[in-house]
Formats: C-alpha cells, structure tokens, sequence
C-alpha cells in the first residue's frame, strides 16, 4: 500500500485534532507557500535555514504584519512536529516582522445605531450581538440555540480563540429580536426534520456519543444558512450556519450607507464594546474576562482610546 501524499497526511492528522475548516485551510496555505517558496523540496529534505529563511522573506520582502509571521511559523512547526514527526528546535536570527503599535477603529453610539439601521434584519440581529455582547465575527455566526441563557441574561461562547469557553453579557433590549428570530429558525428546523433532515455538525465525538443530539433543538445554528448544503467532512446534507462573508458584506455595505468615514468591519464592533464599557467605567479586568483574552495587556489598548486627548488630556482650545 502507497505511502498517502503529503497533503492527505496534514488533513488527516488535523482531522485527528479537531481542527476547525478555518484553521485547516489556514495551516495548509501556508504550508503550502513554505514548499512552494523552496522550489517544491519535501520538508523532510530542510529544516532550521529553509524556516528562517522563509519567515525572513515574509518580513523583509512582503512587509507582513507580526501575527501573520507568527501564524506562518506556527503552521510549518505543526507540519515538522505532528505530521512528519521530526522536531525543530529553536529558530535563531529571524527578521521579525514589526509589530506596529496601533490604536484600534471604534464606533461611536451614534455611528452603531446608524450602521445597524441601514443594515438587513437578520445581519443587524447579528451585528448588535458584536456590539452588544463583544462577540468575535465566527463566535457569533457559531452560536448554537443552547448558548444563549435568556434566564441569566449571558451568552456561553463554545470553543473561542484558544478553543475556550467564556460567558459573555446578552443585551437585554436584544431579547425580543432574538426570541422572535428563533422561533422562525426554529420553524425551518422543523420543517428540515419533516423532510427527512434537520442534523447540524457536532464538534469532536459527541455525534458519536449522542447520536440523536445533532436533531435536538438545543444544538442548531442560531443564525442558519438559508439554503441546505453537503458537508465536505462527512458527506451528509445539513443546514451549516450562515457564511461569514453574508455579515461582512452588509456592515461594509452599511458602514458606506451611513456615510462614515472609518475604515471599519465586524471587528470594530467588538473594539466599540470594550471601550464603551471603560468609558462606562466598568473594570478593565472585567472587560478582559468578557473578551476572552488571555493577557489584560491586550485589553489595554482601549485605555489609549478612552482617555481624552488619547492621554486623558484636554487641549488648551478647549478650556
């Protein structure tokens, strides 16, 4: 029997670990641009120069940004060190990419509420809970009807950043929106069980374990796709949730409408949750917990967009 291709072996060992679509054809790419860059040698002929010679050119050549050498790195030790089973060891005198101090894009109130009145129900529905609950753009598009907790008012975001979990705020004035939203989805799960389908993907083994569960309620899309599709792992037609690009088109598109100037996306709803709620002054250490991030240095960074002046400074104009 023929040893499988080198491809085959990296989508089976991330299959093996759970890795989500995204991260997959993230690893992959990369991996990809690793062997194409060195004239297509197998990875098992280089090691420590090939590396640190790609992640060098990455930096001084494409004037990548510092997360996207880091992911590249990342994916290649996956490569040597779970695939091929061949370790690499410290990699010296690296040109690092800079990493720029940047201060991130923020909404004002006003600049929300205008976005998410020029935008399609179900996306504004979708846009208010990045606002409202500091939620990342693929943990909303994930939300299964079991993760919103309308007795305590939280959202239990499943397998975040890091593969975490977390609870997160879910905004009150929310509530009717999301409870009339969801009896329609629930309407079209029920019309999909009628039709002989209604299963959603389950993460890990818990297909396996409860074999009925990936029917139940509990465990569908909060924002489901309109149409159903095959799903390229098993082969079954399911509904998946609705595609991301459906979302960050409509706050591009709404972004415009409003006639606001900022380079905005998705993202700066999370950034306008998080500095409002300083501004609020609710806890840094509070807001670190409902973000997700691991260090409070990187919920810092709202500090410097809070403070007046950018250093809680009034201009002499002004007084």
């Amino acid at each position: 029997m023929s040893k499988p291709k080198l491809l085959d072996q990296i989508k089976e060992v991330m299959k093996l670990k759970h890795f989500s679509n995204r991260t997959e054809e993230t690893y992959i790419h990369w991996i990809k641009r690793f062997i194409i860059f060195h004239k297509k040698r197998h990875p098992l002929e280089m090691g420590q120069e090939e590396i640190r010679e790609f992640l060098s050119y990455l930096a001084t050549q494409l004037n990548v940004a510092r997360a996207t050498q880091n992911l590249a790195l990342q994916s290649i030790l996956f490569l040597y060190r779970e695939v091929l089973n061949k370790e690499i060891a410290h990699i010296d005198n690296i040109e690092r990419a800079k990493k720029e101090a940047k201060v991130p894009i923020v909404f004002t109130r006003q600049e929300v509420s205008k976005i998410l009145s020029n935008m399609k129900p179900t996306t504004s529905l979708m846009a208010s809970l990045l606002y409202g609950s500091g939620l990342r753009l693929m943990e909303c598009v994930r939300l299964r009807v079991k993760d919103l907790d309308f007795g305590s008012n939280i959202i239990v975001v499943r397998e975040g950043k890091g593969e975490k979990d977390r609870v997160t705020v879910l905004p009150e004035k929310l509530r009717k929106a999301l409870e009339h939203h969801l009896v329609k989805v629930k309407l079209l799960h029920e019309e999909d069980l009628a039709a002989g389908f209604g299963e959603v993907y389950l993460p890990y083994a818990l297909e396996r374990k409860y074999p009925n569960a990936n029917k139940e309620w509990g465990w569908q899309y909060v924002f489901p796709s309109v149409r159903l599709s095959v799903d390229s792992r098993s082969g079954k037609k399911r509904r998946h949730h609705i595609c991301e690009k459906v979302l960050q088109q409509n706050v591009k598109e709404a972004i415009k409408q409003a006639g606001i100037a900022k380079n905005g996306s998705c993202h700066t709803f999370r950034h306008s949750f998080a500095t409002h709620l300083l501004a609020d002054g609710y806890d840094i250490r509070t807001i670190q917990q409902l973000l997700g991030h691991n260090d409070v240095s990187t919920t810092m960074i709202y500090t410097h967009v809070v403070n007046l002046g950018g250093h809680g400074v009034w201009s002499p104009l002004d007084r």
